[in-house]
């Protein structure tokens, strides 16, 4: 009797088996994400409250407003996806165990965001507005319908099982680690750590860390997935959905530059819409680059700010709190580095 053939990644079905375990990576990463546990309260928005009423002016209050009112619900539409598309389809226990510590530090970066929102919008209606954002801010509504493009496009599939399933799944995925992820939460940690390098929002840039790494973590599990079931299933990575990865990248660089023409509409010193797009377009390269494929846009990254932001306080913020993140830092951090 022939044995029967290894199951895959993306094969429909709810795989418990975790011994002998098939992809030890994915156990790994949910070790890792364990070990880099922070909490709210550890953010100290002290500091922040006095520069938002004495250090920032016009221009630069209306670039936060914007900024948090797309934090409020940014984290919960990941969320939603992870629940009611990703879990399901990738059937490998190891791998589940990472998405349920993922939705966890969705749910912590929401805790962050409220938090975030209640020490900035102190006014009631102004903060009712910020929370209902995705509805009343154009900018912010054309970003959440791009995402949820993406989260229906596979919203009616129990089950994925044919090539073209499969590729719809792979593109679901890719937006949420490219686009998502990798993109509108890049440009928003580019608004935080301008500010951060000119001495302001300290409460606000501290607790960016915390989540830019978790976000990163997330991006790399992503592209794991992907280069595991590609290593799998070759076929599924071929020219058509190469190009559809492209032309997702280039709307998605399109729907945030909306949003950069908003939020710097009242005229930021050190900040252009002109040097958004070409940091937008730069990241969208390495996402590509994550992918094994050609960079598009051949853009440099045009905000030195970001090159290398504060490796000293992120190495510090491991070692003061017993409750904050327990792995060192080691080496340099590059905060557009591709992780």
């Amino acid at each position: 009797m022939s044995a029967q053939p290894a199951s895959r990644l993306l094969d429909p079905g709810f795989d418990l088996t975790l011994r002998p375990m098939r992809y030890p990576q994915f156990y790994e990463m949910y070790r890792d994400a364990i070990r880099n546990t922070w909490t709210v309260e550890e953010v100290d928005f002290s500091l922040d409250v006095n520069d938002l009423k004495h250090k920032l002016g016009p221009a630069e209050r209306h670039l936060i407003e914007r900024l948090v009112a797309f934090f409020a619900t940014g984290d919960s539409i990941v969320a939603n996806n992870l629940v009611l598309n990703l879990y399901q389809h990738i059937n490998a226990p190891e791998a589940r165990m990472y998405l349920s510590r993922q939705l966890y530090e969705e749910a912590l970066h929401v805790q962050f965001y409220l938090t975030l929102l209640d020490t900035y919008l102190p006014d009631p209606v102004a903060r009712a507005k910020a929370f209902d954002a995705v509805e009343n801010i154009p900018s912010i509504r054309a970003k959440a319908e791009f995402c949820f493009k993406w989260i229906d496009s596979i919203q009616d599939l129990s089950r994925i099982e044919t090539t073209q399933q499969r590729r719809r799944f792979l593109l679901n995925l890719i937006c949420f680690a490219c686009c998502i992820e990798g993109l509108f939460f890049f440009a928003a940690f580019a608004y935080v750590y301008y500010l951060r390098s000119r001495g302001l929002l300290h409460g606000l840039a501290s607790g960016t860390n915390w989540v830019f790494r978790d976000e990163s973590c997330h991006m790399a599990f992503a592209f794991e997935v992907i280069r595991t079931a590609r290593s799998e299933e070759p076929g599924l990575f071929d020219d058509e959905l190469a190009r559809e990865v492209v032309q997702m990248l280039e709307e998605a660089v399109e729907c945030e530059m909306q949003f950069a023409q908003d939020v710097l509409s009242g005229g930021v010193a050190g900040l252009s819409p002109k040097d958004m797009r070409q940091y937008l377009q730069y990241c969208a390269d390495q996402r590509l680059a994550q992918l094994g494929m050609p960079k598009h846009f051949g853009a440099t990254n045009p905000f030195a700010f970001m090159d290398l932001q504060d490796v000293q306080e992120v190495t510090n913020f491991f070692e003061r709190r017993v409750s904050a993140y327990q792995v060192g830092v080691q080496g340099e951090v590059a905060f557009d580095a591709a992780f």
